[in-house]
């Protein structure tokens, strides 16, 4: 065998255990999705969404109050998180460069992007839950926004820094300024990019359950409070997935395949409005 024929080989090889490996992996996902919808689609009703928590052993009763809290928790989370991250990684991008502050910045998001939820929950809980006294929804948010602003941020600075450097110089030609040049070029250049970084950190924060144990806790009445204990879909999917009774453990199903497709949506809604708005 010559060494043409053995690389061939040896590609041939690799290109097999590759497609393996791909149709392992997709195999567990289809398992996944497939067990969800079965037993998620089987418990949805026109009552889960607008019923009342059950009581214990009631086969009745619904997620409203986790579906809103849910909402308004990660609703004010993005409200916190995306124009924080934006701004910053705009600094990176267009004013700090390669910095040494800059790169540290970026050193720490990546860092943050590491850092396991729990510890952001723990973190929230010391500086904003102990000291007021009580779990709310608020601190829920703020845990949910710091999770979401290193992943804005990294992709932010990314998509810009990847926008040709003459489009900036043709806008500074024609008499922009910068502030115009970063908002109506650099932006529209790089805003595919930018919603996509977006997304991920919605989809990222929507089922997070650990920091939301530890700040917004849970509440087992319809509240829009921000400031007082408030429900999720994760953490309600949490305690009743784990109670003892039949009903509550399919009110759970329907929690999960309610936040999948939640998460599904907003990603179909992001991409068509940065295709719609922007691409025109």
């Amino acid at each position: 065998m010559d060494a043409f024929q053995k690389r061939k080989l040896i590609n041939a090889i690799i290109l097999v255990f590759s497609t393996l490996a791909a149709l392992f992996g997709i195999m567990w996902l289809f398992w996944i999705l497939g067990t969800l919808l079965y037993k998620g689609f089987s418990t949805l009703s026109l009552d889960v969404f607008l019923g009342d928590p059950p009581a214990p052993g009631d086969s009745s009763g619904g997620l409203k109050h986790a579906i809103v809290g849910q909402t308004l928790i990660v609703l004010l989370a993005t409200v916190i998180g995306i124009p924080i991250g934006i701004l910053a990684g705009t600094y990176l991008s267009e004013y700090g460069k390669n910095s040494r502050l800059a790169n540290f910045v970026r050193d720490m998001s990546d860092v943050m992007m590491s850092i396991p939820s729990i510890v952001v929950g723990t973190f929230i809980y010391a500086v904003l839950v102990k000291p007021v006294g009580h779990f709310m929804g608020l601190a829920g948010s703020l845990s949910l926004a710091v999770m979401m602003i290193p992943i804005v941020l990294r992709t932010t600075d990314d998509m810009l820094r990847m926008v040709p450097p003459e489009l900036r110089e043709a806008g500074y030609a024609l008499g922009a300024t910068k502030f115009k040049v970063i908002k109506d070029i650099v932006y529209r250049a790089a805003i595919t990019g930018i919603v996509t970084g977006v997304i991920l950190s919605v989809a990222r924060i929507g089922g997070e359950t650990a920091p939301l144990l530890f700040t917004s806790f849970n509440n087992n009445f319809f509240t829009t409070n921000i400031f007082q204990p408030m429900a999720s879909l994760t953490v309600t999917m949490y305690d009743y997935a784990m109670s003892p009774y039949k009903y509550w453990q399919d009110l759970a199903w329907a929690a999960a395949i309610i936040l999948t497709f939640g998460v599904l949506g907003a990603n179909i809604l992001g991409r068509v409005i940065a295709h719609y708005k922007f691409k025109r």
